[in-house]
């Protein structure tokens, strides 16, 4: 596993910094949804998912920066903790998980077509990992916020019992500003 200003020289060795996304690069986004999580209390493993949670790409952001069937680079980079929570956010078929999570807590992978059962203690650090990002990406660009606030205000209070409370009252304070 290596430091965090390693993971982050690996980001920018893959070019994150000339991706764009809203709020200027892939970069800096995923810097932001890393420190988010910190901020919000979670553990190092679930800030070191946060920093590399498009590494595999995602079901709304095709670029990956490695192949999914590669995932132990991503391991010995990040730790196994992290990597399987990075991988389950990018396999994550959201049309078929996202309704129905917090009830089933299962997450359909859109590289295998397989269906996985988190465990317990990954749920919530999938939960926040994901509204943290969707967060981060309406802030970045209020017209995103505009046009999916009833959606994801609707999703967010559907996932509120596996949500942490500090990302609850976070999305709250966005959703209903």
């Amino acid at each position: 596993m290596q430091t965090e200003a390693e993971v982050r020289a690996w980001l920018r060795s893959h070019g994150t910094e000339t991706v764009r996304h809203p709020g200027g690069t892939l970069y800096a986004h995923l810097c932001r949804v890393q420190e988010r999580l910190g901020a919000l209390g979670h553990t190092t493993a679930t800030q070191s998912a946060g920093l590399t949670h498009a590494v595999y790409g995602t079901d709304g952001f095709d670029l990956a920066l490695l192949f999914w069937g590669e995932r132990e680079a991503l391991r010995d980079l990040i730790g196994p903790a992290a990597e399987e929570l990075v991988y389950l956010y990018g396999s994550c078929d959201r049309d078929r998980t996202w309704p129905d999570l917090a009830a089933n807590r299962t997450v359909a992978d859109r590289f295998t077509g397989e269906v996985t059962r988190l465990n317990e203690d990954q749920v919530t650090p999938f939960v926040d990992l994901t509204i943290v990002n969707e967060l981060d990406v309406m802030e970045q660009d209020p017209s995103l916020l505009t046009a999916n606030r009833a959606y994801f205000t609707g999703l967010f209070t559907a996932w509120e019992p596996v949500t942490s409370p500090a990302v609850a009252t976070e999305a709250h304070r966005l959703l209903n500003a």
